[in-house]
C-alpha cells in the first residue's frame, strides 16, 4: 500500500484573511447569493476596493483588482481586473507584465520607473504598496470593454481626488 500524503492545506491559510472572507461571505448572502450579471461595457466610476498578487486557479501569478462602482445604476457591483502572468510562457509573459504595469502607473502618481517588475516577492509588495498610497484617495473612470477574442478590456479615462 502506498503511504497516503497529507496534503499541506496551511499553506493556503496564510494568503486567506478570515476577518475579510467572513464579511464577503456575509455581503454575498444579504445580496442575493452571488447570483449576477457581468456589468455590460461602458464607462464607470469607480474606487478601488481590493488589489492583490495571487495565484490564480491554474496556479499563475495574477494581479487582482477588484473595482467597486460608487454611482450610477450599478453602485456598489464590482468589476474584476484579473490578469494572469506565465512566466513559463517566453512569448506572452513581456506583454502580460507590460499590462499589468501600465494599470498600476494608472492608479497611482507615479514616474514610469517607479512601477516595474524586479521579481514576483517585489511585485507583490509594489500592489500592496500602491494599494496602501491610492486607498480611499482616489476614485477613477474606468472604460471596460471587450475585445476581439471576447476577453474584458480595461482603460483608466480619468483620476478624480476624494475630498
Amino acid at each position: 500500500m502506498a503511504e497516503d500524503k497529507k496534503f499541506d492545506w496551511g499553506k493556503f491559510d496564510k494568503q486567506v484573511d478570515l476577518e475579510a472572507l467572513a464579511e464577503d461571505v456575509k455581503e454575498v448572502e444579504e445580496n442575493g447569493g452571488g447570483d449576477f450579471e457581468p456589468l455590460p461595457d461602458g464607462q464607470y466610476e469607480v474606487e478601488v476596493e481590493k488589489m492583490e498578487l495571487k495565484e490564480s486557479s491554474k496556479g499563475d501569478p495574477m494581479l487582482s483588482i477588484w473595482f467597486k462602482v460608487v454611482d450610477g445604476d450599478y453602485e456598489n457591483q464590482r468589476i474584476f481586473y484579473n490578469k494572469v502572468m506565465q512566466p513559463q510562457n517566453d512569448k506572452a509573459f513581456g506583454i502580460q507584465v507590460h499590462q499589468n504595469n501600465e494599470m498600476l502607473r494608472a492608479l497611482w502618481d507615479c514616474e514610469k520607473d517607479d512601477v516595474k517588475f524586479t521579481g514576483f516577492g517585489a511585485y507583490a509588495d509594489l500592489i500592496l504598496d500602491i494599494h496602501e498610497e491610492i486607498d480611499g484617495q482616489f476614485e477613477y473612470l474606468l472604460e471596460k470593454g471587450t475585445n476581439k477574442d471576447g476577453f474584458d478590456t480595461f482603460k483608466i479615462v480619468e483620476i478624480f481626488e476624494v475630498e
